[in-house]
């Protein structure tokens, strides 16, 4: 099988995803009242031996069962109004009691189970309406699996296939319907299934069935030995990182750039000042010794280091596009604008970051488009004055931002059915910061040839 964390998915799940958002499409059309004119949901498919099963998150207008859909786990209600909060919990309790998934050899577990010995997600909400002194007594408080956990499209479909002898090949999961403005969802975008909720699920679910190797480990070693090293002195190094590649390790044993050029070429102290995705492209600054990165820490953090990206990104909205970058709402000088959007992490689906006006940290781009393209793209600068956690790429995507994702962006918005981009069109190509021991000015720069 496929896993269903790839993406772009396998083209038999794509055909099917079409299929299933044409579908949708049509039924839209004949119910004009449906919620997905307002507010799009999440569709999966499931690729068997012999056909494919399809799915909705949740409920899709008030109910459970749509012809041609798989039907739920367990089929729930919310509790009553005016319920206590200790009711709440117990009926909460019973109800994640009789969620019980089965994997390919049959054995079931329920969602207490499966959510035993993960670390409870606070929503923000909760977080923020508790004092942070509160907030290590009201974790512990919390042991139930989040809200939701298995009503996603993975877990279902993955039942109703073990439930029926059905032999998975591949699966996706995908936006249909009207752009979520909190989260980065956009109609026909592929997604991986949700960190917080289906994780620990489809651990267990997809446990016993054989996974197509992944080409990852090796491909990261090829990209090491790529790394342009632009500058090194005794004190810092400044590399170009090929897109695809992590910055520092994460959790598993891909290999990271950090560590290879540790090991090939300075072995001992070598950290990285600052963090580009494992997508993104360019110029990057490491430290060779504690006093070099305290003290280029200490310029990101006064925002002393200038950094310009190149980007090329397509609209949602063509026609409106230009029309729709001259209302931002503060405007710099004739060719740049600034978007402040603030961010803070989807505590249900790390690592990718959420639009939140009223708990989001400050996170403020600005941007010049530089050219258009024939084919309806554009080439952008971005100057980013803060450095949130994917803040470029979600200011790119969010329809109150350019409404523009970034080509080639797996997470919020540009891996669709047809697009010819395999890598995240975005590149740091130039920086400009004070040496940590001489004070020259060192600056950069390295376009990216998009």
């Amino acid at each position: 099988m496929i896993s269903p964390f790839t993406l772009p998915p396998h083209p038999l799940a794509q055909e099917a995803a079409a299929a299933v958002i044409a579908r949708v499409h049509a039924y839209m059309e004949v119910h004009p009242e449906s919620e997905l004119h307002r507010q799009g949901k999440m569709f999966g498919v499931l690729v068997y031996k012999g056909g494919y099963l399809a799915a909705f998150s949740a409920k899709l207008d008030g109910s459970y069962h749509h012809e041609g859909f798989v039907p739920p786990v367990y089929e729930t209600d919310t509790p009553p109004v005016g319920t206590s909060r200790e009711e709440s919990r117990r009926l909460q309790q019973l109800l994640f009691a009789n969620y019980r998934f089965l994997n390919r050899s049959g054995d079931a577990k329920n969602l207490l189970e499966l959510f035993a010995d993960v670390p409870p997600i606070l929503p923000p909400e909760e977080y923020f309406s508790n004092l942070k002194s509160q907030i290590s007594n009201l974790k512990s408080q919390i042991s139930l699996p989040p809200s939701g956990a298995g009503e996603c499209c993975a877990p279902k479909l993955l039942q109703y296939a073990f439930a029926h002898g059905l032999e998975p090949v591949a699966m996706a999961e995908f936006w249909v319907g009207a752009p979520s403005h909190t989260e980065i969802r956009q109609e026909g975008v592929f997604y991986a299934p949700c960190s917080g909720k289906c994780v620990p699920i489809l651990r267990h679910m997809l446990s016993g069935l054989e996974m197509e190797p992944s080409p990852e480990t090796q491909r990261a070693l090829d990209l090491c030995r790529q790394i342009e090293i632009l500058y090194e002195d005794d004190y810092l190094m400044v590399v170009n990182k090929p897109a695809g590649l992590l910055s520092v390790p994460g959790k598993g044993d891909e290999p990271s750039l950090a560590v290879y050029l540790a090991a090939e070429h300075h072995p001992g102290y070598l950290q990285p000042a600052h963090r580009l995705d494992q997508d993104t492209s360019g110029l990057l600054v490491l430290a060779k010794d504690p006093g070099s990165y305290k003290t280029l820490q200490s310029y990101f953090q006064r925002r002393d280091i200038l950094k310009r990206y190149e980007a090329l990104v397509r609209p949602n909205d063509p026609t409106n596009f230009k029309s729709q970058i001259s209302n931002l709402k503060f405007q710099i000088s004739n060719i740049k604008s600034q978007i402040s959007l603030p961010l803070l992490p989807n505590p249900y689906d790390r690592p990718r970051q959420m639009v939140d006006r009223e708990h989001g940290k400050p996170a403020i781009t600005r941007f010049a488009i530089r050219e258009q393209r024939e084919d309806g793209i554009f080439l952008v600068d971005f100057y980013p004055l803060t450095g949130r956690t994917h803040q470029l790429r979600v200011h790119a995507a969010h329809p109150d931002g350019l409404n523009a994702p970034i080509l080639g962006d797996r997470l919020y918005g540009s891996a669709t059915l047809s697009t010819p981009y395999t890598r995240l069109c975005l590149h740091a190509a130039e920086i400009t910061f004070l040496h940590p021991h001489t004070q020259k000015e060192m600056h950069f720069c390295i376009p990216s040839g998009f």
